[in-house]
């Protein structure tokens, strides 16, 4: 069990739970806030690492992360503007921008960019933070810090008349219309912004990996619903805005712990793609299953008392 758990494989869960946790919380505003089930993600994420590479090789590694934010509020954009403005499904706006992003991130990278020798976020906090107390832990510190930072941001701005707007929208759009808000202005922001964490994200694992190629965002979808569902079925899906925003980091950073306790028991790498739809199904699955768990567990407790009665009356 010592060899399973060890430092270091709580530090890489940690800091790439926190990215990740960006495409988690991108998602949840989407699909949880705003009930749009949003396929942008993939190409979304690449978009974001393609991006945040090449600006990150003209040397400006701070300003390549918000220049892949811009390019992932671009792309929910156009994808909000296809649902809004040409009444196309939102399953089929995200796969035609998502299709359309394929050929827009490998035009951006050919195949792959390595950023080896450039600054990153990483190598500066390693400069800065490298010789303090922190040490070996900088990174940690790093995506905690920007974590937090968007955490609050968001609980913040999902407060205000804005976010207010935006979360009625979610819930029932046509009351919106009748109180004089414009769901197309929040739908689009809606998804402007989850988008945008989605390219920060990717912009974050390209500095992390110093590199970014054209497959690196397949599956996201899929990383971060598992994120979301694990963090929903912790946490529950009522309750405090902060505490659901709390309970989707707190699923991504799980959801890396599992992947990593995985590959220490040889788990295939080819075969996480397989891990990830079992713990989606899992984690979705299993609120049925203690649902009828319980269900179960009443009747056998009234089959009991039934028999218990039968039995008194037979004596």
């Amino acid at each position: 069990m010592s060899s399973i758990f060890t430092v270091s494989i709580f530090q890489s869960a940690l800091e790439l739970g926190c990215m990740y946790a960006l495409v988690a919380l991108a998602l949840f505003i989407s699909f949880t806030i705003l009930n749009i089930a949003d396929l942008t993600t993939d190409g979304c994420f690449t978009l974001g690492c393609a991006v945040a590479a090449l600006v990150t090789l003209s040397g400006h590694p701070f300003m390549a992360l918000i220049a892949a934010m811009v390019a992932g509020a671009f792309a929910g954009f156009i994808t909000a503007f296809l649902q809004t403005k040409l009444g196309v499904e939102s399953i089929l706006a995200g796969i035609i921008v998502n299709t359309g992003l394929y050929t827009i991130n490998i035009s951006l990278m050919s195949a792959k960019i390595n950023i080896f020798g450039a600054d990153t976020l990483f190598s500066i906090g390693k400069d800065v933070l490298g010789e303090s107390f922190i040490g070996d832990w900088y990174k940690v510190f790093l995506v905690v810090a920007i974590i937090v930072v968007i955490a609050i941001l968001l609980w913040w701005f999902l407060g205000t008349t804005l976010g207010m707007s935006i979360r009625a929208t979610g819930d029932n759009a046509e009351m919106v219309k009748s109180s004089s808000i414009n769901p197309t202005f929040t739908i689009t922001v809606g998804l402007c912004l989850s988008n945008s964490l989605t390219g920060l994200s990717g912009a974050l694992i390209a500095q992390y990996q110093k590199s970014a190629d054209i497959n690196i965002g397949t599956g996201m979808v899929t990383i971060a619903l598992a994120s979301l569902i694990i963090g929903q079925s912790l946490i529950g899906n009522k309750g405090s805005m902060l505490r659901r925003i709390l309970g989707t980091i707190l699923g991504s950073i799980l959801y890396r712990f599992i992947v990593a306790i995985a590959l220490r028991l040889s788990v295939p790498a080819e075969a996480l793609k397989l891990v990830s739809a079992v713990i989606v199904a899992v984690a979705i699955a299993a609120p049925y299953v203690r649902k009828k768990a319980a269900l179960k567990k009443r009747q056998f407790a009234n089959y009991r008392g039934q028999r218990s009665q039968e039995v008194k009356g037979d004596a």
